[in-house]
């Protein structure tokens, strides 16, 4: 006879909470480790200053449940198998009109800076990250292999500002927003990294050095003038930016390159921001 208690199932009779799939969580989360403007109004998306060539940290979460993840069963123990995923940072516009002339901006960019990238991967800083890599061709783009059962941040430095992407310079110009965008993929049965995942984003300006600071200030100070009224229409400002799932498109072939001694490769995304 089993000494296993069979104990009752009760149903659910609270109609008014939420079911399991509006619960549901994305099954990766990464943050930014840099505060969030006051001065964006409630309802409108975050925006983040940062300093140019300044090194900020990406944690890379995994949201997943143990009853998510595969699993090797035995009649005593459970062993958790090893995977790693492929994640892709880029630094992208996100002006519709800019998405859409997006090569010749980087082109006429990378003309004016020769040998420089528009994003970096600081890979001292960085914990966790395995086989990192640039490509030549992708100067908007790291990407690195990572284990979600281990600690992993990811720091990042951007090098491109926001005004040098707009029309005139005089000075004084409002400049362009980028957005940081990071899609996770993980094998298919070939060893290629092509299986999507999750996919997110945050918007974010790129000031000269010290100059996000001195902008993160000046929003600050144009809210403690505002009266209380006033600043109900406005968001705190958040010590870490959260980035928010993006919708995944498909995938395109603009870029091709090999882990694990050249037979794993994995192709580029675009998405819908």
């Amino acid at each position: 006879m089993s000494d296993v208690l069979a104990l009752p199932i009760f149903k659910q009779e609270d109609s008014s909470l939420p079911s399991e799939n509006e619960t549901k969580h994305p099954p990766f989360q990464y943050v930014l480790c840099a505060a969030t403007s006051p001065a964006v109004k409630l309802h409108d998306e975050t925006l983040t200053y940062l300093n140019q060539g300044q090194s900020y940290e990406i944690r890379m979460l995994d949201n997943r449940k143990i009853g998510d993840l595969p699993e090797v069963s035995g009649k005593t123990v459970k062993v958790r198998l090893c995977f790693v995923f492929l994640s892709i940072i880029r630094v992208v516009f996100h002006d519709r009109r800019l998405q859409y002339t997006e090569h010749q901006q980087l082109e006429g960019w990378k003309w004016n800076r020769p040998g420089d990238r528009l994003l970096d991967l600081d890979i001292p800083l960085s914990v966790g990250i395995i086989d990192p890599r640039t490509n030549p061709a992708q100067l908007n783009t790291v990407e690195f292999l990572w284990d979600p059962s281990k600690r992993t941040s990811a720091f990042i430095q951007v090098h491109c500002i926001s005004t040098e992407f707009t029309p005139r310079k005089h000075g004084g110009e409002k400049g362009v927003p980028f957005r940081i965008q990071i899609d996770t993929f993980k094998e298919n049965e070939n060893g290629e990294y092509t299986d999507h995942l999750h996919s997110a984003s945050c918007q974010i300006k790129v000031f000269k050095p010290k100059g996000a600071d001195r902008k993160q200030k000046t929003d600050r100070e144009k809210m403690e003038k505002r009266t209380p009224q006033e600043k109900e229409k406005y968001q705190p400002s958040y010590e870490t930016t959260i980035l928010t799932e993006v919708m995944y498109r498909s995938l395109e072939t603009s870029s091709m390159m090999t882990f694990g001694g050249g037979e794993k490769q994995y192709i580029s995304p675009t998405y819908i921001v």
